[in-house]
């Protein structure tokens, strides 16, 4: 038995609906200490159950499920397909290949033996009435293999006298024979199957598709040993720290920073770039993506069990089990109208009779009818197969949903709130200009400013390097460094002394202009950071550095404003004059400037109580107060900090702003394929109720009418898996 700590995994046979998780919940909930405890992955059939303060054992939850005529066994992850019974894999396709088999059989021998088709179809009436004891047998095996695995799920439901789906099909097929239509029950019994059969064919092919996405991880690493030799081991085997190689057009089986190569790396299926991306020294790779034409050579920076794509593969896991509003509802939906539909059929089968002098045969059949098409087969496996199908299209495009009950929140969205800094910016300054002074060139201005920061860490000295690096300005480290703290620095360059700091440490040493000082007032006021440079008898000029604005955020804020944001909110820590100036640049709604992170929560605190639904984007440890009290919180999830990617609903895994519009299309989309089934499924029995009042229905019309419209809507349903790359930005 797999035990984790505090925590029973199992798998459950034949779990493909939602109907079985209500049945389980509802069985095991006293025996485990409540709902709370119980967690169900569909897709993997698979349940998990947290224990208690008083542990229950994994025998008696085995016994307790068998009781509800599923069979549990312990969760093996490692354990191969091929290792189940041949009757685990294929026994539902074998009885329901019998049963349709024994239907056409029976069916052809009554014609033959009674000559007539008007009694193989049942009209015996018509034709004198006897049916040959050999069409008996084989209607009666086609039922048998028909109805075999929804037995135990009857007798369970009948006697917790909590009526559901299988006891609905058991009585439409006991009902039918008690009538003496025999053709009719086992063409019940046959369609219910192929009905079954088709749900959890659905439920595979989702898994499927989930399967694919999630496998991507490379088994083996190629690292050098003790001696530099080139090795092939077990990635899971590969410590941090150790050296890695990877082959043109291999799979890259770690998390790493790469130490040598150049390359395109298609990062695509971790993500959603749609462009290869140029990789270097000092680059990261994330396991799972693809080497393109050149040889790289990395450092492990994480073991395989916590890289980015492992932690995709447990978040999509987990993310099955939290349930979407939609899905909770018809499951309590599900709940009720079944034990209704049954004292509906009671009721008209008692008032046809009496009330309208219906021949209690025609009364039962009616009712039969009404039991086939109340089947809410096609009503409970609607939104589950769209959630899974959105949860894995959301994956492909780089947005990872942490589960179904977020899937929806996106499309009732009215304000939206984004950090500036790592958000809408790039979160790093950049030279934006360069402003030479007393006859200096620009190059000859970095090249001071370069020599003197050649000492620092700080961003903004990385900045100024990056930029002489760019504009081929060469430069020497300059001698003597001293940091003037909070002011600048000094240093000796070429024998002769040279200084470099703010616009403050400038006015300190009286050497600004009244036109100097005007230009740094208005680099200041747009948001620009200005380092002066200077030697002992004048200044030489001065760079202006800023964090740039990402070049997609307007666009972003325009078409979040087209897709109906009513507010679009800036949070962040920086000054007045910097936030006002992206705020006019990307055209946001509202500016809230110099917040601590509680001020920040305070802000998204009247938000929500203003708009109701509003959105959080961040990418930092101060950001995830914020976004936890948010009513959908979204973490930058390529340079976003670890506590704000857990704090998230949703983690785009790339710095792509255009994500978050498409996020709100998608689940609108969703939100409106899943409404479509729920009408669809409810319609379709609806005309069969009116059908049935007018006698005008069959029974093997009802399954075939509630069997399409199960097929309806999983294909409808499964369309999400194929959102057009090209068209992201256009589903609505």
């Amino acid at each position: 038995m797999k035990q984790e700590s505090t925590e029973l995994i199992f798998k459950i046979q034949d779990m493909d609906c939602a109907e079985e998780v209500t049945i389980l919940k509802r069985e095991l909930s006293p025996l485990v200490g409540g709902e709370d405890h119980l967690f169900f992955d569909i897709l993997n059939r698979r349940m998990t159950v947290t224990l208690n303060a008083e542990p229950v054992t994994g025998e008696a939850i085995i016994a307790a499920v068998r009781e509800t005529g599923m069979q549990a066994e312990p969760w093996e992850p490692d354990k191969k397909k091929a290792s189940a019974s041949f009757w685990k894999r294929h026994g539902r396709t074998l009885l329901t290949s019998v049963s349709g088999i024994m239907l056409v059989s029976a069916f052809v021998t009554h014609v033959i033996l009674a000559g007539s088709f008007a009694a193989a179809l049942g009209a015996e009436e018509a034709v004198g009435g006897f049916m040959p004891l050999p069409v008996r047998i084989q209607y009666l095996a086609a039922m048998l293999s028909g109805i075999w695995f929804v037995l135990p799920k009857a007798w369970f439901a009948l006697k917790r006298l909590r009526p559901d789906m299988n006891l609905l099909m058991c009585v439409a097929v006991l009902g039918a024979l008690f009538i003496d239509e025999w053709f009719e029950a086992a063409a019940v019994a046959f369609l219910f199957s192929f009905s079954q059969l088709l749900e959890a064919w659905s439920v595979g092919r989702a898994r499927k598709a989930v399967a694919a996405l999630m496998d991507l991880s490379a088994p083996i690493a190629r690292v050098r040993d003790a001696e530099g030799n080139e090795i092939t081991v077990a990635a899971e085997t590969v410590s941090v720290g150790t050296v890695f190689l990877i082959r043109p057009g291999e799979k890259i089986p770690l998390d790493g920073t790469v130490i040598k190569g150049i390359s395109d790396v298609n990062q695509a299926p971790i993500t959603g770039e749609s462009v290869p991306v140029g990789k270097q020294a000092d680059d990261e790779i994330y396991a799972g993506t693809i080497n393109g034409d050149g040889l790289l050579e990395a450092k492990s920076t994480k073991p395989a069990e916590d890289t980015v794509l492992a932690q995709i593969i447990r978040m999509v896991g987990e993310a099955q089990s939290k349930r979407s509003p939609s899905e909770l509802w018809v499951e309590k939906f599900a709940r009720i109208y079944t034990p209704i539909v049954m004292v509906l059929a009671l009721l008209v089968l008692v008032s046809l009779p009496l009330l309208l002098q219906v021949s209690w045969h025609n009364a039962m059949y009616r009712v039969l009818v009404l039991l086939v098409i109340a089947c809410p087969c096609a009503l409970v496996i609607s939104t589950p197969v769209s959630i899974v199908a959105a949860l894995a299209a959301a994956a492909r495009n780089g947005v990872l949903i942490k589960g179904g009950v977020f899937v929806e929140t996106p499309s009732r969205l009215r304000a939206l709130a984004l950090d500036k800094t790592g958000t809408l910016t790039q979160g790093k300054p950049v030279v934006t200009k360069i402003v030479p002074l007393n006859g200096h060139t620009e190059a000859e201005l970095l090249e001071r400013a370069a020599a003197l920061e050649a000492h620092s860490n700080h961003p903004l000295a990385l900045a100024i390097l990056e930029a002489a690096t760019e504009r081929n300005v060469a430069y020497q480290p300059a001698d003597d460094y001293q940091i003037i703290q909070g002011k600048g620095a000094t240093a000796t360059l070429n024998g002769r002394n040279f200084w470099l700091g703010s616009h403050r440490y400038l006015e300190e040493r009286k050497e600004e202009t009244a036109e100097v000082h005007q230009q740094l007032e208005e680099l200041s006021t747009s948001g620009q950071t200005v380092v002066v440079v200077g030697n002992d008898t004048h200044v030489c000029g001065f760079i202006a550095l800023a964090d740039r604005v990402r070049d997609t955020s307007a666009t972003v804020i325009r078409d979040l404003h087209a897709a109906g944001i009513e507010q679009l909110v800036m949070l962040t820590g920086d000054n007045q004059g910097t936030a006002q100036a992206v705020a006019r640049e990307v055209g946001l709604d509202q500016v809230h400037a110099e917040l601590l992170p509680a001020d920040k929560l305070t802000v998204i605190e009247s938000l929500v109580n203003e708009y109701e639904h509003v959105a959080m984007v961040g990418d930092g440890v101060n950001d995830a107060p914020a976004m936890g009290r948010s009513s959908l919180g979204i973490a930058m999830g390529a340079a976003g900090s670890d506590v704000a990617i857990e704090s998230a609903d949703i983690a785009l895994m790339t710095d792509d702003l255009t994500r978050i519009p498409w996020l709100i299309h998608h689940s609108r989309r969703t939100l409106n394929i899943i409404r479509q089934n729920i009408i669809f499924a409810l319609s379709i029995k609806v005309l069969f109720v009116i059908l049935m009042a007018v006698n005008h229905a069959s029974l093997w019309a009802a399954i075939a009418a509630d069997m399409g419209a199960s097929l309806l809507v999983i294909f409808n349903g499964l369309r999400l898996l194929k959102l057009p790359a090209a068209n992201r930005n256009q589903a609505n």
